[in-house]
């Protein structure tokens, strides 16, 4: 079922920071694309609403909030994970299941934390002096660890050093109660209720008493033991809760829960539970997408037409409104809806990708190319759009520049023997030095030095 109008597609190759190892970097696009095969969910509305959640909780915790951006992962477990320092990832199943904006909040916190204290740098050099010493297979498994992979982890760790690994998992334990207590300072400094942190760890209290198989993925992970419980307790008696209710916050949490859920959920579901909106607007906006899950045109326009004679200056909402009109074949609509989206938030790299789609279908190639290249300069994590733009420049005759985003598309969705294909294509065709060329050079690099490891894990 899809969720908004770029929805799910493959997990991004982590990220291209120069502090990550290749060898990791290329170990993280195996696991993610062989082994994990995980999805992300993009959607401007639901990713604005997360980062007005996180937004205070960043500030206080000392991270670039323009740089760090809440994904969502397409899994109904509840479970959250950090993998680089550039963003933090909430699977929709988490979403779904907090009860309130302060639980979400204290989630986003812990993690933050995690970046905050270094704590990732520390994993790269443990999995690294582990890699050494035991092999591919085991730093795989590690990567998966830390990830919160759980069953993946084990799995990938059968036959490897199993000491290595119940090493880096030792570490990795001993950082959650760091990152507890920072998490709790942030949510403190951000004037956020720190009940939610206690009513985190209250939902999980006894999943140490479960078998392994039957814990939640955020237990493995981040092992919600009762001492944790404790502390949380023990720190809202001793500095109390002086959090006044946030509105903005109370909003953007019923938005982005209420965007995701009508897109998850059955339209039946949706329908009988938008009417518990306090917000009519959301609950206008739930019903749309409802009615366009349905099919009904007629009802899906009326219903997204009133949720903006509410917000007028909603970009989000008629990112929606372009989408319906799209999918429903209305091409001239859909573009002006867009359109109309990009001038209220002309940076926003979905909303960008939307609109170059929707001149995509209509013909207009060439206006949409520079609009989908602004798009993917800013977000290079959506392959929806890089499939788009490498259609464009094929349709524009560019078909060094085709194979080159081609090339990166692959290898977003870990997909590397494919990407090199399209890479050599591009480095053969584009001028040497090039921005083009450059970016097929990367991922031909990403290919090849992909090979000689699977080369090497064969002869051992």
């Amino acid at each position: 079922m899809a969720i908004s109008h770029v929805a799910i597609m493959a997990f991004e190759r982590v990220s291209r920071l120069a502090s990550i190892p290749a060898l990791l970097l290329f170990a993280v696009t195996w696991l993610v694309g062989a082994v994990q095969a995980q999805s992300l969910i993009r959607d401007p509305d639901i990713e604005h609403g997360l980062r007005e959640l996180a937004f205070p909780v960043l500030r206080a915790a000392g991270l670039n909030t323009n740089r760090v951006q809440i994904l969502v992962v397409n899994d109904s477990t509840f479970n959250a994970f950090v993998l680089d320092y550039n963003a933090i990832y909430l699977n929709y199943g988490l979403i779904l299941s907090v009860e309130s904006p302060e639980m979400l909040q204290a989630v986003i916190a812990h993690e933050a934390a995690h970046i905050a204290n270094g704590h990732l740098s520390r994993r790269y050099e443990n999995l690294n002096a582990a890699r050494q010493k035991a092999g591919l297979g085991t730093a795989l498994a590690l990567i998966a660890a830390a990830a919160g992979g759980g069953e993946a982890a084990f799995g990938i760790a059968a036959g490897t050093n199993s000491a290595a690994l119940r090493s880096f998992l030792g570490h990795t334990r001993a950082e959650e109660s760091s990152a507890d207590r920072s998490a709790a300072s942030y949510l403190r400094w951000a004037g956020i209720s720190p009940s939610g942190m206690v009513s985190l760890h209250r939902k999980f209290a006894g999943q140490e008493l479960l078998n392994t198989v039957n814990q939640d993925p955020y237990m493995r992970s981040h092992p919600t033991s009762r001492e944790r419980l404790r502390a949380a307790e023990a720190f809202l008696e001793e500095f109390g809760d002086k959090a006044k209710p946030s509105q903005n916050a109370d909003y953007w949490f019923a938005r982005a829960k209420g965007k995701l859920s009508a897109f998850i959920r059955s339209p039946t579901w949706t329908m009988r539970r938008a009417k518990e909106e306090t917000a009519q607007d959301i609950r206008l906006m739930r019903e749309a997408a409802a009615h366009h899950q349905n099919r009904d045109l007629t009802k899906a326009r009326a219903a997204i037409d009133g949720a903006l004679a509410i917000r007028p200056n909603d970009p989000y909402y008629y990112d929606l409104k372009g989408q319906i009109m799209l999918e429903n074949r209305q091409v001239a609509d859909a573009v002006a809806a867009y359109g109309k989206a990009v001038e209220l938030a002309p940076n926003n790299p979905l909303i960008l990708a939307g609109y170059g789609r929707s001149l995509l279908v209509q013909g207009k190639t060439v206006e949409a190319l520079p609009i989908l290249e602004k798009a993917r300069a800013r977000d290079f994590r959506n392959a929806r759009l890089m499939q788009d733009l490498g259609a464009a420049y094929a349709k524009t005759g560019n078909t060094g520049m085709a194979s080159a985003v081609t090339a990166e598309r692959y290898a977003l969705q870990g997909r590397l023997d494919d990407a090199g294909i399209h890479a050599k294509r591009a480095v053969a065709q584009l001028p040497v030095g090039s921005p083009g060329w450059q970016r097929a050079q990367d991922v031909l690099i990403a290919f090849e030095q992909a090979n000689k490891s699977n080369s090497k894990r064969k002869r051992k």
